[in-house]
C-alpha cells in the first residue's frame, strides 16, 4: 500500500447555523457540532484509505469559542497519522460572523477512525506522511496521543466491567 500525504485526505464542510441548531443561549448545540465533526472526520478517513470506516473514539473535543445563530461553521479535517487499521483525524472548526467577517477557531478535535472490510472487520490502511510544519507537528505528536487513547480505553473497559448493565441503585 502506497503512503499518502496528509493533504490528500483534506475535507472541508461549511454549514449555516440556523435556529433549530441552537440552544436557549442562541449558540450552536455542542452535540450538533460533534455530529459535524464526526461526519467530516469520516469523510477524511475514507478519502485516505478508500474503504468504509467506523469511529473508534473521539479523543478530544475542545470548545474554544461559541458559535452563534446566523454564523457559519467551517470544519477542516485530515488524517494526521495511521497505524495498521486505524487513522487519527484532526478536525478544526472555524466560526464566522457573516455580517462582520470576524472568524475564530471555535473547536479542535482528534478522532480515531478504523477501516473495515465487507465483513465489518478491521482492514489495513496506508501510511500517511506530513509535508507542512503543522502536519509534521501533528504527525510527530500522534504516538503520544495514541498512548493516552489506549490508556483511556483500558480505563473505559474497567468502568464498563465495574458498573455493568444494572442500574446503580438496584441491589
Amino acid at each position: 500500500m502506497e503512503a499518502k500525504a496528509c493533504i490528500d485526505s483534506l475535507t472541508v464542510k461549511n454549514s449555516h447555523v440556523l435556529p433549530p441548531d441552537t440552544n436557549s443561549h442562541g449558540t450552536l448545540f455542542g452535540g450538533r457540532l460533534m455530529a459535524h465533526i464526526d461526519d467530516v472526520a469520516a469523510i477524511a478517513a475514507v478519502r485516505h484509505c478508500r474503504k468504509p470506516v467506523v469511529t473508534a473514539s473521539t479523543d478530544s473535543v475542545d470548545f474554544l469559542a461559541p458559535v452563534f445563530e446566523g454564523d457559519t461553521i467551517c470544519l477542516e479535517a485530515f488524517v494526521t497519522w495511521s497505524h495498521n487499521t486505524s487513522m487519527e483525524v484532526f478536525v478544526k472548526a472555524i466560526t464566522e460572523n457573516l455580517l462582520t467577517g470576524e472568524r475564530k477557531v471555535c473547536t479542535t478535535a482528534f478522532l480515531s477512525m478504523v477501516a473495515v472490510d465487507e465483513d465489518n472487520q478491521p482492514s489495513p490502511v496506508p501510511a500517511v506522511y506530513p509535508e507542512s510544519e503543522e502536519e509534521k507537528w501533528l504527525h510527530n505528536s500522534a504516538p503520544k496521543r495514541r498512548e493516552h487513547r489506549n490508556e483511556r480505553r483500558q480505563e473505559s473497559k474497567e468502568l464498563a466491567r465495574m458498573f455493568g448493565t444494572s442500574l446503580p441503585w438496584k441491589p
